[in-house]
């Protein structure tokens, strides 16, 4: 078994796009990106949403993204995952919260960044009208003032908190921890991980590390989704995925939005 507690140590460092001093692009910059990105065509998730029965409200979705997935930086913006997150999550309710019995869902995330999956996932709790809590961990604070790469660094530094405060409703169902994942699994405190978004550091350690200590917590149907399987930009993610597939306790579905942004959706056997 992996020595995951070693392994994580070494995980969640600042992301270089966070530790900034200034905001680093103007309004009008920023919704040009945005704009960009509402632009572009997804026909995979339009099929995956239409094939799992669920959709995000597009309004909700775009609003969220704009003040929290829009930001600068060299690679294309895609923030597709959250309407995978959205769908999967809502889907997985619907077959598995009667059948087996579920009094709350329990949701893990690794790698919060400014809060844009949680929330998504949250709102897929409530419009699920279910009970649910979800975990999310990043060496980022949340109650610190920083700027965030993103349109709201231009009303000044922010916390997190403030900067997801439109969103109070889903951030009920929300519980952030800060600090390096090994020093917080203690305090997590969950013997049952029903869903879990996996998407901190991108090294093959790292990735089986987390698997680990999710998988010990889940059942038959439960679902792990990795972000960024991409063989070219993060082939250790990839060669994690694919040991898990051949274990055989999980099976793997792949999800390809463009040629630099996959992702995986593994279910327990």
């Amino acid at each position: 078994m992996i020595d995951y507690l070693r392994i994580l140590k070494k995980i969640l460092m600042p992301p270089k796009d966070y530790l900034i001093n200034s905001p680093v692009a103007t309004k009008k910059e920023y919704v040009e990106l945005h704009n960009a990105c509402k632009r572009d065509e997804f026909k995979e998730i339009d099929t995956l949403e239409k094939k799992l029965g669920f959709s995000i409200d597009k309004l909700f979705f775009e609003r969220l993204a704009l003040h929290t997935q829009v930001c600068k930086k060299k690679s294309k913006l895609n923030y597709q995952h959250g309407r995978i997150l959205y769908s999967y999550l809502r889907n997985f309710i619907k077959v598995n919260f009667k059948k087996q019995n579920i009094k709350t869902i329990n949701i893990f995330e690794t790698g919060t960044a400014r809060g844009f999956s949680a929330i998504c996932m949250s709102k897929a709790i409530q419009d699920s009208e279910v009970n649910g809590n979800i975990i999310t961990i990043d060496i980022l604070p949340h109650n610190k003032k920083m700027y965030w790469n993103c349109i709201d660094d231009l009303e000044g530094k922010k916390t997190r908190q403030e900067l997801l405060m439109p969103w109070s409703k889903q951030l009920d169902c929300i519980t952030f921890f800060q600090g390096e994942t090994y020093q917080l699994l203690n305090k997590i405190g969950k013997s049952r991980i029903h869903f879990a978004f996996l998407d901190a550091q991108h090294k093959y350690d790292e990735v089986k590390a987390e698997f680990e200590f999710v998988s010990l917590r889940q059942k038959k149907g439960d679902l792990v989704i990795f972000d960024d399987v991409t063989e070219l930009l993060f082939p250790g993610v990839v060669r994690a995925v694919k040991e898990i597939e051949n274990s055989e306790n999980y099976k793997i579905e792949y999800i390809e939005t463009s040629d630099h942004r996959g992702y995986a959706v593994a279910t327990r056997s």
